[in-house]
């Protein structure tokens, strides 16, 4: 890969090329990321439902923890790419190292609330008194560490921002393949070692956060943005990065308590629906591969042609990432449209479940576009450095259009399930339009700003 992606006169089909390189390693690495996930759930389901209900509750607040972490990534990813897009690689290497020793204190700093107030904090998530012991433990074995977790969030967002999605995708598939090896060996046991049950789940997560911890930071060292970790924090590094970085952080906790509110709507209207729902968006999970993947080539795109301040080759790549999006997301919405009825099946042999997955897919596939429309350009306006905008979309779409909805169209008219597929969708579709208005809105004040300093030189 080039120093930089920014390249002069491509044809159409060279920078649809360009944009396929970048997105499908990520494609892949969020894919592999999704199967593992899943792989997890399955060993440990086998141990019992309190077993799985531990570790349910310890993830939902490593989420949150995740969110930050990916938020700072965000920040740094922005940074990089654009002054990178300028030329400026001391620029790029200084905001990599001070990104990653802010990371790296962040997840010692959330290591330590973990080790103080893992119970309080399981107890807060609804953990009863029969998992609270296996959830305390698995909780503290996976997050008292989370500077491993953070820095590996860091380092792959580095790698992205200078057009190296393909590390970060290999390494990906290989600690977790190790993961999946790990975790039947350490739950199930093999020859005479007789497993740890959720404690091994937990130590082979740690297991292979450490190796890609130090797989990605070697990688690193071999790129056009090497830095070394041992060198301190400037004021300058650190303001820039927490300045983009906060609206991507509050974007996500928006998003987190938003979830718990509309689904404690959903369980509402009955147990069988929030159990539909819940099949039903385990099964769209794989629908955002795509969109993820895209999205981190707009951001990097963008953010490069943006720092090289060439706004109507920024405006494109979005635009051209985004029709490709939509494309993808399309086909997905053609395969839950006409076999969501054997989707469901594979998770539930009750009838009227089936057929509530069905209505939730079925609708869910109308809102493919928008969708994808929104994951590109969210990432199109954070690659420009404006993280403000998808907070505002999220916090809107989450906390007043889908909450809303639910309440109106799922409760008050008892449409159920149809209602609250129908909420997200038209979430979605007003997100969508409000991105694209702001994508067009922000880069244009940009291309006036530089031809108006232009201009005046």
């Amino acid at each position: 890969m080039d120093e930089t992606l920014v390249r002069e006169n491509l044809t159409t089909r060279q920078k649809i090329v360009v944009i396929l390189t970048l997105a499908v390693p990520a494609i892949i690495e969020n894919i592999l990321q999704t199967v593992v996930g899943f792989v997890d759930t399955l060993f440990v389901s086998k141990l019992g439902l309190n077993e799985v209900t531990a570790v349910g509750a310890a993830n939902a607040i490593l989420a949150v923890y995740i969110a930050i972490f990916m938020a700072l990534g965000v920040g740094a990813s922005s940074i990089i790419a654009r002054n990178i897009g300028a030329g400026d690689f001391e620029k790029a290497k200084l905001i990599a190292r001070q990104s990653s020793i802010l990371s790296g204190i962040f997840g010692i700093l959330f290591g330590i609330i973990t080790f103080f107030f893992s119970e309080p904090l399981l107890r807060l998530m609804g953990a009863e008194s029969k998992v609270l012991a296996d959830g305390i433990t698995y909780f503290r074995i996976v997050a008292i560490p989370s500077i491993f977790i953070s820095l590996m969030f860091i380092f792959g967002s580095i790698l992205r921002a200078s057009g190296d999605t393909k590390t970060p995708m290999k390494v990906s598939w290989w600690i977790n393949l190790i993961h999946i090896g790990l975790d039947y060996v350490l739950i199930f046991g093999v020859f005479h070692f007789k497993g740890l049950g959720v404690v091994g789940a937990a130590w082979a997560t740690v297991v292979v956060r450490v190796i890609g911890t130090f797989v990605l930071y070697s990688s690193i060292k071999k790129s056009k943005v090497s830095f070394s970790l041992f060198k301190g924090l400037t004021k300058e590094g650190m303001s820039s990065i927490l300045k983009i970085s906060t609206p991507t952080a509050i974007e996500r906790l928006i998003m987190r308590l938003g979830q718990v509110l509309y689904f404690g709507l959903i369980v509402k209207i009955g147990a069988d629906t929030y159990a539909a729902h819940s099949i039903a968006g385990n099964i769209e999970t794989f629908s955002y591969m795509p969109g993820y993947g895209l999205a981190i080539a707009a951001t990097t795109l963008v953010g490069q042609y943006v720092g090289a301040k060439k706004m109507k080759e920024a405006y494109h790549y979005g635009m051209m990432t985004t029709v490709i999006a939509i494309l993808f997301m399309f086909l997905i919405g053609i395969f839950f449209f006409f076999l969501s009825p054997w989707f469901a099946s594979w998770f539930t042999t009750d009838e009227r479940a089936i057929n509530m997955v069905v209505t939730a897919l079925r609708i869910d596939a109308f809102a493919q576009p928008a969708l994808a429309i929104g994951l590109v350009l969210a990432g199109a306006l954070q690659g420009s450095g404006d993280t403000k905008s998808p907070m505002y979309s999220t916090a809107i779409g989450m906390w007043v259009i889908r909450v809303l909805g639910v309440y109106f169209l799922g409760i008050q008219l008892e449409m159920g399930i149809a209602g609250v597929w129908l909420s997200i969708a038209i979430d979605l579709y007003i997100r969508a339009l409000f991105l694209f208005w702001r994508y067009k809105a922000h880069l244009r004040d940009k291309d006036l700003f530089l031809i108006k300093n232009d201009d005046m030189c």
